[in-house]
């Protein structure tokens, strides 16, 4: 008898074990759905407010809506900046606006601390936004920061310049990497590494910094074949837009 009566006591407390890992587990999947939504509508809202405090005491009084209008529209100055950098682009492709452009860096060169902030700004901004150019398009894995430890790295470029040249006389093939850190890939280190030491990858450099975010937790998905034909017809339009050019 002693028996049942603990069998017959354990089974509802196995049931409310079970219904509050069930309630747990609801909780933790609404918080997997929510909140990368709720995060990226935050920041999404917080840069057209940005943008707008920034843009829209510059609009003339006739032009801007909230003037008139008995509510305030949001994203306005965002549309007013994408609209005038266009037209500066647009100005400065002919040969009027380069010119232009060409008397502002000549007048930035004669500033001796502006000057050099300028030129590292610009050749940043010239390497991220240049539809030619193919820097952080591979992602590959080196043993780093000693032999049997693999890190992550963004395949940069062949190396150039100066080191180089310097390097030519171990007869060693090398090229560009970046290290990222983890959470933030946006900060690390730059190595020059044997080529024959990257291991190259087929995931997106995209998916790559996926994988650095998450500290390893968020893995790209990985179909060898599906990857292999992406990628030869990735190498096949390259070819044809460089035989094209």
């Amino acid at each position: 008898m002693e028996t049942e009566d603990a069998e017959r006591g354990a089974r509802p407390q196995r049931r409310h074990s079970k219904a509050g890992l069930r309630l747990r587990n609801y909780f933790l999947t609404g918080i997997v759905v929510a909140a990368p939504i709720g995060i990226t509508f935050y920041l999404t809202w917080a840069f057209v407010a940005w943008v707008d405090g920034w843009v829209k005491p510059l609009i003339p009084h006739a032009y801007n809506p909230d003037n008139y209008l008995p509510f305030s529209v949001p994203g306005f100055g965002l549309i007013v900046a994408i609209f005038l950098l266009t037209m500066l682009g647009f100005l400065t492709a002919n040969l009027v606006g380069r010119t232009i452009v060409a008397y502002g860096e000549l007048l930035l060169d004669r500033m001796p601390l502006v000057r050099n902030l300028y030129r590292a700004l610009k050749q940043i901004f010239e390497t991220a936004l240049s539809q030619s150019s193919r820097s952080f398009q591979q992602v590959g894995l080196i043993e780093y920061p000693r032999r049997g430890l693999w890190a992550l790295v963004f395949i940069a470029t062949d190396t150039k310049g100066e080191i180089a040249e310097r390097l030519k006389e171990s007869d060693t093939d090398t090229m560009a990497v970046f290290l990222p850190t983890t959470p933030n890939p946006t900060s690390g280190f730059l190595l020059i590494v044997p080529r024959q030491d990257v291991i190259l990858l087929d995931m997106t450099v995209e998916e790559g910094a996926k994988l650095v975010i998450s500290a390893g937790l968020v893995a790209p998905e990985y179909h060898r074949k599906t990857k292999a034909l992406a990628r030869e017809a990735k190498e096949a339009a390259d070819d044809e837009r460089e035989a094209a050019e």
